[in-house]
């Protein structure tokens, strides 16, 4: 009895181990869009067992613990079944994603990449491994259609050999490949069928079922894959506006709550194997956006201010002034206000002072966080600052006007002055002076990528 006991236990606590894994956390979000049941939020973990949900607005975009991306159209449904990464060990990786109905893309991730062969991607009739890194995929409960951006993919139609349940690609000859220099081409499996159709039929792409934002992160593109910018992996990187919505559904869009999709008439071929083709040298990476936002310490001089040597080397706007620092923005810099969404930015780089009585010290910035608000033009951030034994929390909130000029609201505790930047918004700076702290005062400036 007590030995059944103990064994008992051990399975639950591997179970609550095996389910309670962060899988990525969310890195944009806008409309309707529910995350384990509660409406998705900007920053949010995402676990493993978690189910992603989609309404007919909605877009959620995860970044995954190992620098992948799993995007949530509208109208879909997904579940991060398992998601267990180990970079030491790549053998113990295991990830699996459930797409249930709807349109999801794939960016692997760098523990995706090196245990492939631990990798699944289920459907409701089929199962896909990787061979590259990202993918598009469309389902609903009778048919599921796979098309490939970079790399490729192994597809298989669920049967005896090849079960749900499993871990990693299904291969053996019902298996069908497909890499992204098959310019135009898709995989698509019904219900019933044994083996994936390679068809070439651009009103069955997945795209055409739900329509991506323009601003979805995009990876690199070989020759002749889909029509697509130069790629990354990193959504601040695009040169496209995130002002984009979503175009109107077409005739093939499915409609919510149904279990079917209404296609036009397909051309069944004969299933054949593909041979990959060999692998096109990888396209040049584009040089890094020329940074546009400036800030500094300025001194006095013979009465004068002089402004510090990062800004004086570049012809900016007016800059503003908060205490001993000043922030300025190219002039002619290029900026789009979205008006919709909410995104996180990471801290890229900071200076601080702490001012006291008895007189100055350096600081460091140990943690920030900026999140902005597009549809109010809203933002709040926090920075965590230490000078030796002394640590220091702060926070602030304000508002964004129209040219992306960053002022601290009437209720925050801190005074902030900064700027955003960038076709895509995918760059900000900030400097702030904080004296809730008795006796002190705390002073600096902060830049902010995407």
């Amino acid at each position: 009895m007590l030995r059944n006991f103990v064994i008992g236990a051990h399975l639950a606590l591997a179970a609550s181990l095996a389910w309670g894994g962060e899988a990525g956390h969310v890195v944009f979000v806008t409309g309707q869009a529910q995350l384990a049941g509660r409406p998705a939020a900007l920053d949010a973990v995402v676990q493993e067992g978690d189910q992603l949900s989609t309404g007919a607005d909605g877009y959620v975009y995860v970044k995954t613990v190992d620098q992948g991306f799993l995007i949530l159209r509208p109208n879909s449904r997904a579940r991060i079944a398992t998601y267990q990464v180990d970079p030491a060990q790549p053998s113990n990786t295991h990830v699996k994603l459930e797409l249930e109905q709807g349109v999801a893309r794939a960016i692997s991730g760098q523990g995706v990449k090196q245990a492939r062969q631990n990798f699944r991607f289920n459907t409701p009739v089929a199962a896909i491994g990787v061979r590259g890194t990202d993918f598009i995929v469309f389902t609903d409960n009778q048919t599921s259609r796979v098309q490939v951006v970079s790399g490729g993919v192994v597809m298989s139609a669920f049967s005896a050999s090849c079960s749900a349940e499993g871990v990693g690609p299904c291969e053996g000859s019902a298996s069908r490949e497909l890499f992204a220099g098959q310019a135009g081409m898709l995989l698509q499996v019904q219900r019933g069928q044994a083996t994936p159709q390679l068809l070439n039929n651009p009103a069955l792409t997945p795209d055409q079922n739900e329509k991506p934002r323009q601003d979805e992160p995009v990876g690199k593109v070989s020759a002749g894959a889909l029509s697509s910018t130069q790629v990354n992996l990193d959504p601040q990187r695009s040169a496209l506006s995130l002002e984009a919505i979503r175009p109107a559904s077409t005739p093939n869009s499915t409609p919510s709550g149904s279990d079917s999709v209404s296609v036009p008439p397909v051309l069944v071929t004969p299933p054949v194997v593909v041979t990959p083709p060999t692998p096109p040298a990888p396209p040049p990476e584009l040089p890094p956006k020329a940074q546009e936002v400036f800030w500094g310490r300025w001194s006095t001089v013979a009465g004068q201010a002089v402004m510090p040597a990062s800004i004086q080397g570049n012809s900016v706007d007016s800059p503003q002034f908060v205490g001993e620092y000043a922030v300025a923005r190219v002039k002619g810099a290029t900026l789009v206000m979205p008006t919709e969404g909410k995104v996180s930015f990471t801290l890229n780089g900071s200076e601080a002072v702490v001012q006291k009585s008895s007189g100055e010290a350096r600081a460091n910035v140990d943690s920030g966080r900026l999140n902005i608000n597009f549809v109010d033009r809203s933002f709040t951030t926090d920075l965590g600052l230490s000078s030796g034994t002394e640590k220091y929390d702060i926070s602030g909130k304000g508002v964004i006007d129209l040219k992306g000029t960053m002022s601290s609201s009437s209720g925050s505790s801190t005074l902030i002055r900064g700027y955003l930047s960038g076709p895509n918004v995918e760059e900000a700076g900030y400097v702030f002076k904080n004296t809730t702290y008795p006796g002190v005062t705390l002073l600096g400036g902060t830049s902010w990528k995407r």
